[in-house]
């Protein structure tokens, strides 16, 4: 299963994704971001964490103003492409 790197303040996502079986990682700092196949981030503090700077390969989604349903769609989209 992906590993999904989540910003700490989005625990409603993250019990979302473990729920559906993925590796949920928090993002304390860039470096928690490294093999993670996509990252999940508030959009707050847009690159405060240095996340799209390509500290990861995979797909940054941000999670203002969408559901943890919505992210799980969006997350499950990028996988399987």
């Amino acid at each position: 299963m992906a590993k999904i790197g989540v910003e700490q303040s989005l625990s409603d996502i993250t019990a979302a994704l473990q729920e559906k079986g993925y590796d949920v990682v928090q993002l304390n700092n860039e470096n928690d971001a490294k093999g993670c196949d996509c990252c999940v981030i508030t959009g707050q503090d847009s690159n405060v964490m240095g996340i799209s700077n390509a500290v990861t390969a995979g797909s940054v989604i941000q999670a203002s103003g969408l559901s943890a349903d919505e992210v799980c769609q969006q997350i499950e989209s990028k996988m399987n492409h």
